[in-house]
């Protein structure tokens, strides 16, 4: 490590570039300004970029999410007092920078995902994933699978994403979690869409992404449950299992999001999406994703910052555990 380099520690973990010494704007541009992974002898929780988008339907751009995510994290501080806990103080959280996915080939991109996640998951460290488009969440979903077994899936997006094929394409990122379930990668009495909204195809869709298991908390039952609501429904299906979280930031309102590729009204408020999250203490996170940001859209780094806190809350939840006798 840079001896030059002023950061905080606390517990033995190396914490983020000490703020009141080297201005936000300035310094290496690393999630939240944490250490490289190569800077540590040991990591908790890896951030891992994927730029990655060749699988959208619409709008391009989410490669350019992890970088984006990461610029807009410099002012998350080191103490989240909405969880009573320092996250980077209770664990290791390093970057882990960004896997090379081929554009050219999806079965590429794909492979090496999977076995990027899977040598990560093989140190012993959670993995905390920056996309790139929802595609990338088959093959972490894979890696995950072969080190806990069928995973209980939180989805929090405005779309299904458990379509068949576009354009005769079985890997989108409208499918990925079609796929999951037909590869049994997912635990299917205990899996949960939260937000969904909009126009579909058919009522089938409906049907079809019942058929594979998954219960909906639809956007427009969110001013009748609630948030309270909303965390109580989802605690009660996920259960004891481990849980993967997978974040689309479409599942907010534009108003809060604007930068991504599939936009739709009347999503939740990044409020709500973060109270939902800190709902998540006391459950099996084994990982996550956040994607869909696409910074090209994005007017004042709106996106950006909204997925830099989810990121925050998710890590500061995966803290409570560890701090959790």
């Amino acid at each position: 490590m840079d001896a030059l380099t002023p950061r905080l520690t606390n517990n033995g973990n190396i914490g983020q570039v000490d703020a009141t010494i080297v201005p936000r704007y300035g310094g290496a541009p690393t999630f939240a300004r944490l250490p490289r992974w190569d800077e540590v002898d040991q990591a908790d929780v890896v951030v891992l970029g994927v730029p990655f988008d060749t699988g959208v339907s619409y709008r391009p751009g989410a490669r350019f999410g992890p970088a984006h995510i990461r610029e807009s994290s410099r002012l998350l501080r080191p103490y989240n007092p909405a969880q009573d806990v320092s996250p980077f103080a209770a664990q290791q959280v390093v970057d882990g920078g960004d896997i090379a996915a081929n554009p050219f080939s999806i079965d590429e991109a794909l492979a090496s995902i999977q076995s990027h996640a899977a040598a990560v998951l093989e140190t012993g460290a959670a993995l905390l994933t920056l996309g790139g488009d929802h595609t990338i969440a088959l093959p972490l979903l894979r890696a995950m699978h072969a080190k806990h077994g069928p995973l209980a899936v939180v989805h929090f997006d405005a779309h299904l994403d458990t379509w068949d094929t576009y354009f005769g394409a079985d890997y989108t990122h409208g499918t990925p979690f079609r796929r999951a379930s037909e590869e049994g990668l997912l635990a299917a009495d205990s899996c949960l869409h939260i937000g969904i909204r909009g126009p579909l195809y058919t009522a089938d869709d409906l049907t079809s992404d019942g058929d594979l298991g998954f219960e909906i908390v639809h956007s427009v039952e969110m001013d009748a449950l609630g948030t309270a609501g909303v965390i109580d429904l989802m605690r009660a299906r996920v259960g004891d299992r481990p849980v993967y979280v997978s974040i689309d930031i479409d599942v907010l309102d534009p108003a809060f999001a604007p930068g991504t590729g599939t936009p739709e009204a009347g999503g939740l408020t990044s409020r709500e999406l973060l109270a939902i999250i800190r709902g998540f203490a006391g459950v099996t996170i084994v990982g996550a994703d956040i994607v869909e940001v696409a910074p090209a859209y994005d007017h004042a780094q709106i996106t950006g910052i909204a997925a830099a806190h989810v990121a925050y809350e998710l890590l500061s939840v995966m803290a409570g555990a560890r701090s959790t006798p």
